[in-house]
């Protein structure tokens, strides 16, 4: 099959993995430990994506950053050991990545998580398997600055116009823009489907299955 990319980036949280009633959550019961009033849902869900330092600064800007660097680590307890939501995968993600894999695609990911939340989740299900290599934003720099891309690519060896970015915000499209790879918006993350619409993705999915209809063709 003659391909038009090579390889797709996926963004975790909102897009491979329904994570963000765990965040939203974590992040309220560390603001209550510290005795700050907690930002609401709406709030949380937007800052989902960037890297946690970043979250942190736009939802809580008049907190010192002493006291943002202690709600990093509360919300990091609650996520890894806590808060028992459940964090399931969107529906078709496992299949998908799999059937993606076996037409030839390479895969990564480009994530907000830290490493240390990303390699837990990888370790606790089976899908690590399929990504040839991963970013996080702690250990380069938060989206939408394009580096995790530019790293990826890199590592890679694959040129912006042969990448697909597969995201569920805005963060994820201003990146791939940045990065100039092509971006492609899932409608059912945290932000709305109008704001993807206006980075002009290549495609527009709603579910796994019709990524995989478009790159099968």
């Amino acid at each position: 099959m003659s391909r038009e990319y090579d390889l797709v980036v996926f963004d975790w949280d909102g897009t491979l993995m329904d994570s963000a009633a765990k965040i939203v959550s974590c992040m309220q019961s560390a603001a209550r430990d510290e005795g700050i009033i907690p930002p609401g849902q709406k709030e949380v869900e937007e800052i989902i994506g960037l890297g946690l330092p970043q979250a942190l600064e736009r939802l809580f800007p008049s907190e010192s950053s002493t006291v943002r660097t202690v709600l990093q680590a509360q919300y990091s307890t609650h996520y890894a050991e806590n808060d028992k939501t459940h964090t399931p995968f969107f529906p078709g993600v496992e299949e998908g990545l799999a059937e993606l894999g076996r037409l030839g695609y390479t895969l990564a990911v480009a994530t907000g998580k830290s490493r240390r939340g990303l390699d837990r989740v990888l370790n606790n299900t089976n899908v690590g398997q399929f990504f040839s290599g991963s970013r996080c934003a702690d250990e380069t720099a938060s989206k939408p600055d394009p580096l995790m891309l530019y790293e990826l690519m890199d590592e890679l060896a694959c040129a912006p116009e042969r990448v697909l970015m597969v995201g569920d915000t805005e963060y994820d499209m201003e990146m791939a823009r940045n990065a100039g790879v092509v971006p492609v918006a899932v409608s059912y993350g945290v932000h709305d489907v109008e704001r993807l619409h206006a980075y002009h993705p290549r495609y527009c999915v709603d579910e796994m299955s019709q990524l995989i209809a478009h790159l099968s063709m």
